[in-house]
């Protein structure tokens, strides 16, 4: 019996048992429901091959593709007064920050880093809407005050990813003040002549839209993005009628000369690199540099080896004749 259960049931299971996938493997698209590898997602920069739907993507995954050779440094950030409003509503507010934290991998809604696009130095920051939803808390006020003072110091043009709800409730009015500030932030770059970009992703709504998202010298969003202060449900009901087919969505708003640019991810970090150096005065657009030529090695020639002739002798001279004789 012992190669019955030692072989055959083994071997019988293995042919009737059920295989267990990783359910992290494939990813539904929200836009046309296509299931897509998560590999394939990755090199797309989280864009559906199907429709072109933009998903959400992390700042850090979003800086490994944007920055040269996915290097960058991460600027200091302070922090901010943990929970001083004591706020509560279902959960407490610094239970809520560490189920984010843990979700997300990253200590707030905001990363700013520094490095090269195309050559082109920068500062970025961009927000993680998978944190709590981006909302513009404290700590987003100093990643942004950071970044512009951090931009300031090196000389280099600020580039802001923004994705946001809005406010972030918990801290209240301290939340809010948070639009003032991030505008004075903004302002420093102006008195200092630099360069302040705003990429507009989906989506940008609330307080961050009515405050440093619509402050940009150029404002360019991706395709599709929901970019308003009061959502359509809301405008819809208020109003009473019937918003207009795309209203609020980045189209619409380039249409309507609120934004300059919509453009998709995969052409974003060009597009960036090239009018970051038109306002700041440096050359073409640089994308590598061109391998070395090969030169083959030339065949070594032996030099034929130079004698020296010999010298032909001086004849020897006669003996004088004696005078005497």
């Amino acid at each position: 019996m012992n190669w019955i259960n030692n072989y055959v049931r083994p071997k019988i299971n293995s042919l009737f048992s059920r295989r267990e996938v990783p359910e992290n493997l494939w990813t539904k698209c929200d836009e046309c429901g296509q299931m897509l590898f998560h590999r394939e997602l990755k090199d797309n920069l989280r864009v559906c091959t199907n429709c072109g739907h933009h998903m959400h993507i992390a700042p850090r995954e979003r800086f490994q593709a944007l920055f040269d050779g996915g290097a960058f440094r991460e600027v200091a950030v302070p922090k901010p007064v943990d929970d001083p409003l004591r706020f509560r509503d279902q959960k407490r507010y610094p239970e809520r920050l560490r189920a984010a934290q843990k979700a997300s991998n990253e200590t707030e809604a905001m990363l700013v880093a520094e490095g090269e696009i195309y050559r082109t130095p920068i500062v970025a920051a961009a927000q993680d809407f998978g944190f709590m939803a981006g909302s513009m808390g404290m700590y987003v006020g100093n990643a942004i005050v950071a970044a512009a003072e951090r931009a300031v110091e090196l000389q280099r043009p600020l580039v802001l990813f923004s994705a946001a709800g809005g406010a972030r409730m918990q801290e209240g009015i301290l939340s809010l003040m948070q639009m003032p500030r991030t505008t004075v932030a903004v302002e420093m770059l102006r008195e200092a002549g630099l360069p302040y970009i705003v990429v507009l992703t989906h989506p940008t709504t609330g307080g961050v839209t009515a405050s440093y998202a619509m402050l940009g010298d150029v404002q360019i969003a991706e395709p599709n993005a929901l970019i308003c202060f009061a959502g359509p449900r809301v405008i819809e009901q208020t109003i009473r009628e019937t918003l207009p087919e795309g209203f609020q969505r980045a189209e619409y708003l380039l249409d309507h000369g609120m934004l300059d640019r919509v453009t998709p991810r995969g052409a974003l970090k060009e597009e960036l690199a090239t009018i970051l150096r038109m306002l700041t005065g440096l050359g073409p657009l640089v994308h590598g540099d061109l391998p070395r030529p090969e030169v083959e090695p030339q065949p070594v020639v032996a030099e034929p080896e130079i004698r020296p002739e010999p010298q032909a002798e001086a004849p020897e001279e006669a003996p004088a004749e004696d005078s005497r004789t």
